[in-house]
């Protein structure tokens, strides 16, 4: 089934090409807030929400990856969108790759943040539904705070940490569930050579869930791919080290285009970056 999903309204100059954003699994669209302000300066910005968070409907039938990239092309084809470039997060990042996959001639360049080609195992995703329909998404607040923040996120940006975490507190239950149990059987490993497209596979220093494993198979596997490192960051590169995460996209869309970039005040210096060849 084919979700419906929420995007925001854009933000950015008319006429910029459009950048459509993917949040993580238990987040929504303020996972980007930080960002938004650098990323608006050259692109027309949209950010969409996984059914049952932030403004997206509540799911009641069980879906795909796929089919939450299906859901997100309509969303894009919605807006008026021909080609897009892409950035999302974790299982925003695995839609990402089936959007790539599944609508080729839809994303001129994808930025796979925190994510992979296949997640943890399909046990622990099919566990954690089952722990959410029994206990409700609050059972995972202290869990997710660890593993989303790299030691010092929450102390350098309480508001937005604190925000995300109730977030996910308020996440519809069986949305959340089926959104793991499509990740339980989320793996595109064997079909990364067909995304012709420029990827960018982008992982947090601390991050345990898709660790530097993870970007560097997407990376290797697509045909034109690349590796960053976001230092000081975990899970959540845009809240945690949203700058460098903002420079860093800018950086690779305006390679992925052959577009020359100006440095403007307040652009991240790349210090918090480091670019690992595949």
């Amino acid at each position: 089934m084919i979700p419906a999903l929420s995007f925001t309204a854009p933000i950015g100059p008319e006429g910029a090409p459009l950048l459509v954003l993917g949040p993580s699994l238990g987040t929504s669209a303020i996972l980007w807030e930080r960002t938004l302000p650098q990323l608006a300066r050259r692109h027309r910005v949209v950010a969409w929400d996984l059914p049952g968070h932030g403004a997206s409907a509540p799911a009641a039938e069980p879906f795909t990856v796929g089919e939450l990239a299906d859901a997100v092309a309509d969303g894009i084809r919605g807006l008026g969108g021909m080609t897009v470039r892409y950035a999302g997060v974790s299982l925003g990042g695995a839609v990402g790759l089936e959007l790539c996959l599944r609508h080729p001639g839809l994303v001129s360049a994808a930025a796979i943040l925190a994510s992979g080609a296949q997640l943890v195992t399909p046990e622990s995703w099919t566990d954690r539904a089952a722990q959410v329909r029994t206990q409700s998404t609050s059972s995972l607040i202290i869990g997710s705070a660890q593993r989303w923040f790299a030691p010092e996120s929450i102390a350098r940006d309480p508001e937005l940490t604190g925000r995300l975490l109730h977030t996910l507190q308020d996440a519809d239950d069986e949305s959340y569930a089926l959104c793991c149990e499509a990740l339980a059987v989320f793996d595109v490993r064997d079909r990364l050579g067909a995304i012709d497209v420029p990827v960018l596979a982008l992982w947090g220093e601390h991050d345990q869930v898709a660790p530097e494993s993870k970007a560097r198979e997407v990376a290797e596997g697509v045909r034109h791919g690349d590796v960053l490192e976001v230092r000081d960051a975990a899970h959540l590169p845009p809240a945690e080290q949203p700058q460098t995460t903002a420079a860093l996209l800018d950086d690779f869309f305006a390679a992925a285009h052959a577009e020359p970039v100006a440095a403007e005040p307040g652009d991240a210096e790349p210090a918090a970056a480091e670019r690992t060849r595949p």
